[in-house]
C-alpha cells in the first residue's frame, strides 16, 4: 500500500477500483486460469493451501501466472472518465484487493497514478480495509470513488462521490443516503454466455450419426438415440470449449479474430464461464447415463481427453494433431455407443486419418493467416512447418482412401452393398472432397476450424451428397426407399 499521508489535496482525486470497475474482468481469476495453463499442479496446490488467506493466494498465483496486463480488458466509459479527469488535473488512482504488483503494473500500463493501493501478500485490501487506508490518505470525503459490488458500500460511504459500475441497486442505496452518484451501465448479456458455448461448433456432432448411416439403420428408435447422444456431446463439447477460452485469455486477446471472444473481450465474466461449465458437464452426464455407461464411459474420456489437449497437448506439436483426430474419432464411436450399431475397425481406420488430414488443414489455415514467422501463440507451430504439415495432410488423405478401399472387402460391406464396383466409384468425390480441404487450408481460403467450414461449404457438401448418393445405390437404399432402378 501507499504511505499513510493524510494531507488532504486541493483537488480531491479519482479512486477507481480495479476488478469489474477499471477492468471487465477480475484479476484473481485471470490468474488462476493463466496459472491453470503455465504450471496447473502449482497453481492447484496455491489455490487449495491458501484457499482462507485470499491476501497470500493473491500474490502467490501473481508469481505463477506473470499475467500480461496490457491485454486486460477495460471498461471504455470507465477508461474515458479517468482520461477526462487527468485531462483536468485530477489525479486518478487505482485502489484494489487484487496483488499489489499487478495493480502497479496496470496502473503503468494505462498511465494512472504511480501511487496505488492494493493487497500486499498479508492484507487483504477490500471493503473496510480500503475504506480505512483511503481515509488515512486523503481524509472523509476526501476523494470520488469508483466501484462495481456491494463490497464498495463501505468505501462509497466515506467517499464525496460515487461513480457506480453495473450496480443499480447500490446506486439507490448511495442515493438514499445523500451520496452523489454517476452511473455507468455494464455487466454481461446471456447472449454473449450463450455464445461462449460456441454452439456453431454443435455442427460437428453430426458425426455421432456416421454409424446410423454405415449401418443403413433409420429407424425412429435408433435416431432418437442418435439425437440423444448428440446432445450430450454439444453439452460436453460446450463445457470443454469454456475451458479452453479460459485457459487461453492471453493467446485469444493476441490474436486478431479471438480477441472478440466473451471472455477475451470481457463480455463475460471469468466467474460466469465456471459456472456454466459445471451445468454444462452435468447436462452432458446427466443425458449420457440415459444412453448406458458404455456412452458415459466414451463422453467422461472425450472430456478428459479434451482438458488434457487444453491443458497441455495443444502445445505439442504434431500431438495436438492427432488429439484433434482422435476426439474426432471418438464422435463416431459415441454414436455406436448410443445406438448400439456396430462399428467396423475399417471404418475407424478410414476416419481417424481422414481427420488427421483435417487437423493439419487447421494448422495450415492459421499459419497461412498468421502475419509473421513467429510461432502461433499456444501453439507449436511456425510458417515454416507449413511444407512438413502438407506432406503429413497429404498421407492422411492416402491411408484415409486406401482403408475405404479395403473396407470394400469386408463381410460387412459385401452383405450391404450389392455392387461392390460403385463403391470404389463413390472414392472419386471423397478423394475430391479431401483434396479441396487440403489445398483450401494450403492457400489459407477456409475458415479456422475445416469441419465447420466443410458444413458450409456448398461445393464440399455437394461432393459429400455425390459420395452418399453413390453408396446408398450400391446399397440397393434408392430401389427401396423410391423404386429407382
Amino acid at each position: 500500500m501507499a504511505d499513510n499521508s493524510a494531507n488532504k489535496p486541493a483537488r480531491k482525486p479519482l479512486v477507481l477500483d480495479v476488478d469489474g470497475t477499471f477492468l471487465r474482468t477480475d484479476m484473481l481469476f485471470e490468474c488462476f486460469w493463466a496459472g491453470l495453463g503455465k504450471n496447473p499442479f502449482a497453481t492447484l496446490k496455491t489455490s487449495f493451501a491458501h484457499f482462507k488467506n485470499p491476501a497470500r493466494l493473491k500474490a502467490e498465483l501473481a508469481q505463477i501466472a506473470q499475467l500480461r496486463t496490457d491485454l486486460l480488458p477495460v471498461e471504455p466509459e470507465v477508461l474515458a472518465m479517468a482520461r477526462t479527469a487527468q485531462s483536468q488535473d485530477y489525479e486518478v488512482i487505482l485502489a484494489s484487493a487484487s496483488d499489489q504488483s499487478l495493480v502497479t503494473r496496470l496502473a503503468a500500463d494505462h498511465g494512472l497514478s504511480e501511487r496505488v493501493f492494493a493487497s500486499d501478500g498479508v492484507t487483504n485490501l477490500k471493503g473496510e480495509r480500503k475504506a480505512d487506508a483511503l481515509i488515512a490518505a486523503y481524509g472523509e470525503e476526501g476523494f470520488d470513488y469508483g466501484g462495481n459490488a456491494a463490497v464498495d458500500r463501505a468505501i462509497w460511504d466515506h467517499a464525496d462521490g460515487a461513480l457506480v459500475v453495473g450496480d443499480e441497486r447500490s446506486a439507490k442505496v448511495m442515493e438514499a443516503r445523500g451520496k452523489p452518484v454517476t452511473r455507468i451501465n455494464a455487466g454481461w448479456r446471456m447472449k454473449d454466455v450463450l455464445r461462449s458455448f460456441r454452439p456453431h461448433q454443435w455442427v460437428k456432432n453430426v458425426l455421432l450419426f456416421v454409424p446410423l448411416i454405415a449401418g443403413h439403420a433409420f429407424d425412429l428408435n435408433t435416431l432418437m438415440m442418435a439425437i440423444l447422444g448428440v446432445i450430450s456431446f454439444s453439452a460436453a463439447a460446450s463445457s470443454i470449449y469454456l475451458v479452453n477460452d479460459l485457459l487461453d485469455l492471453e493467446a485469444d486477446r493476441l490474436h486478431v479474430k479471438k480477441c472478440k471472444r466473451p471472455f477475451a473481450s470481457g463480455a463475460v465474466p471469468i466467474q460466469v464461464g465456471m459456472v456454466s461449465f459445471l451445468v454444462l458437464a452435468a447436462i452432458a452426464l446427466g443425458v449420457a447415463a440415459a444412453l448406458g455407461w458404455a456412452f458415459v464411459g466414451v463422453v467422461s474420456f472425450y472430456m478428459l481427453l479434451s482438458l488434457a489437449y487444453s491443458l497441455k497437448l495443444k502445445r505439442m506439436r504434431w500431438v495436438d494433431i492427432a488429439v484433434l483426430a482422435s476426439l474426432y474419432t471418438l464422435r463416431v464411436v459415441a454414436g455406436a455407443a448410443a445406438t448400439g450399431i456396430y462399428v467396423s475397425g475399417y471404418l475407424l481406420v478410414f476416419i481417424f486419418p481422414v481427420f488427421l488430414a483435417l487437423g493439419c488443414v487447421k494448422r495450415l489455415t492459421e499459419l497461412t493467416l498468421a502475419t509473421s514467422d513467429a510461432r502461433l501463440p499456444g501453439r507449436g507451430y511456425g510458417r515454416p512447418d507449413r511444407p512438413d504439415l502438407l506432406n503429413v495432410a497429404s498421407l492422411g488423405v492416402v491411408a484415409a482412401l486406401v482403408a475405404f478401399f479395403l473396407y470394400s472387402f469386408t463381410d460387412q460391406a459385401i452383405s450391404l452393398y450389392k455392387t461392390q464396383w460403385l463403391i470404389w466409384v463413390a472414392e472419386i468425390p471423397l478423394a475430391w472432397w479431401m483434396i479441396r480441404m487440403v489445398r483450401l487450408g494450403w492457400h489459407g481460403k477456409q475458415d479456422y476450424d475445416p469441419i465447420v467450414f466443410a458444413m458450409k461449404d456448398k461445393r464440399g457438401i455437394g461432393l459429400m451428397l455425390m459420395a452418399m448418393s453413390i453408396m446408398f445405390y450400391a446399397a440397393g437404399l434408392w430401389q427401396e426407399w423410391f423404386g429407382v432402378g
